[in-house]
């Protein structure tokens, strides 16, 4: 008997949070967080069986979505990236797996089936970069010799009745309103010809009084593949042997998927399928355990999920002008080359009242590259009429236009590269020969203003009249 393994779906919500209690709460501290997740047995064909962790996973109170199935878990978040690889993950899955089997043998399991779906994740959060690493696992505790399967899987529509069918669907929905859920992971099946009836799993002795050595249970199942269990099934194999072995020849499976496509619900689609459990029966020592989840590529090592697209607040900035224009330009002018006005690098001789209104401007068309020309300081008159300078640029004889104009466009938006050039623009019929000095200033201004119309796409001669 083989099972399909969980594959873990970690909502950008979960690393927001983790995010922020990094920060404000753990801090240094990697001590194990208990954390909590979700699975469902309703997907369509061709989704992998998941296990869910959202933003509202470290509140061990919250709510989960309805008919899912919750999943409690053991969070380790690692200060360095060293230590989340040099960490002993046998060491991490064997604490696990042996927190499941000392509930195993207590008959905690019984009582609370939940403890049999525990989980583990390892992670290191780069904040600087919003880089995420981490690592899943699902301990399984494993039979020596595998499970011998008896009678092979079969859809339940195909082995029951439609009355049978709706009698099941009906027990299961009365059971789990009787307990106060909308799921239940585990539970107990008696049927005959039209009538069948459920349990819960801490009720089995009174109910299977007369099960002549074959019985039949019920798995919440995550899985959809036609003809094979999800994860969850395998823990609950180990209690069943542990606690039931000797007195089972056989043990039918009912892995039970309640799926609603077009309004219609339907459970005919559960597999159902008869093993025989070893003969053996289990040590005290806890059994061999594996888990770990495997990477994209199929291997054994860790996943990394890049969300500074989605954290970061300068990317967020970038991509909210961006869909800005985008929507103007897909409503107004849909054949307008937004792309080249982003790409266009513009230069600015001048950063007076014109400069300023045609850098703001440009920045609200997407342009990231603007260059400042100009050799004034900013006055008191200034700020009411040039909208990138305030108040304290003016004291202690006022900041250079140009250096604080460029200054500005990246408080405004940290996406643009913006620079700005202190210099003198010599104007045509000015005389510059006052004295050597002047000359070689002169010409070291219109070599610097040669090179920087040299490296722009666009020009704007914003100065004063008469320059």
């Amino acid at each position: 008997l083989q099972f399909a393994p969980f594959s873990s779906a970690l909502d950008a919500g979960f690393w927001h949070e983790l995010t922020q209690r990094k920060l404000n709460q753990y801090r240094l501290d990697e001590t194990p967080k208990l954390i909590k997740g979700y699975y469902y047995n309703g997907d369509p064909l061709g989704l992998p069986a998941r296990l869910t962790l959202e933003f509202s996973a470290f509140d061990m109170n919250a709510s989960i979505p309805a008919r899912c199935c919750p999943a409690f878990g053991t969070l380790y978040n690692t200060n360095t990236f060293e230590t989340f690889k040099s960490c002993d993950k046998k060491a991490l899955l064997d604490k696990e797996a042996n927190e499941i089997w000392e509930s195993i043998k207590s008959g905690a399991a019984l009582e609370n089936p939940m403890l049999l779906n525990r989980f583990l994740l390892l992670t290191f959060a780069d904040l600087k970069k919003y880089h995420f690493y981490y690592w899943f696992c699902y301990p399984a505790l494993c039979f020596p010799d595998g499970i011998q399967i008896t009678q092979k899987p079969v859809c339940l529509g195909d082995k029951f009745s439609l009355n049978q069918v709706q009698a099941l669907q009906k027990a299961y929905d009365d059971l789990c309103q009787e307990e106060g859920v909308t799921a239940l992971p585990y539970f107990l099946i008696k049927y005959h010809d039209n009538s069948v009836m459920i349990s819960l799993l801490k009720k089995w002795d009174g109910f299977f009084q007369d099960h002549e050595g074959k019985v039949t249970v019920g798995v919440y199942d995550p899985c959809n593949l036609s003809q094979y269990p999800g994860w969850p099934l395998r823990n609950f194999l180990i209690l069943a042997a542990h606690k039931w072995g000797s007195a089972l020849q056989r043990l039918e499976v009912l892995c039970f998927r309640d799926r609603t496509m077009q309004g219609v619900r339907d459970i005919s689609h559960s597999i159902i399928f008869e093993i025989k459990l070893p003969e053996a029966p289990l040590g005290p020592d806890c059994p061999k355990a594996v888990g770990w989840e495997k990477n994209q590529k199929g291997g054994m090592g860790p996943r990394m999920v890049n969300l500074s697209e989605c954290m970061d607040p300068k990317r967020l900035a970038e991509s909210s002008v961006d869909l800005n224009l985008k929507l103007m330009c897909w409503r107004l002018v849909p054949t307008l080359d937004l792309e080249k006005i982003v790409a266009a690098r513009c230069l600015l001789l001048g950063a007076g009242t014109l400069g300023c209104s045609v850098a703001r401007t440009l920045m609200g068309w997407g342009v990231r590259k603007i260059t400042f020309v100009d050799n004034a300081k900013i006055s008191y008159s200034n700020p009411v009429r040039q909208p990138l300078y305030e108040f304290e640029d003016c004291l202690s004889g006022g900041k250079p236009k140009a250096l604080a104009a460029a200054d500005r466009l990246q408080k405004i938006f940290p996406g643009v590269s913006s620079e700005g050039y202190n210099m003198s623009i010599p104007m045509p019929g000015h005389p510059v020969n006052f004295s050597e000095v002047t000359m070689a200033q002169a010409r070291k201004d219109v070599a610097q203003l040669e090179e920087l119309i040299e490296g722009h796409d666009v020009v704007f001669l914003l100065m004063d009249t008469r320059e």
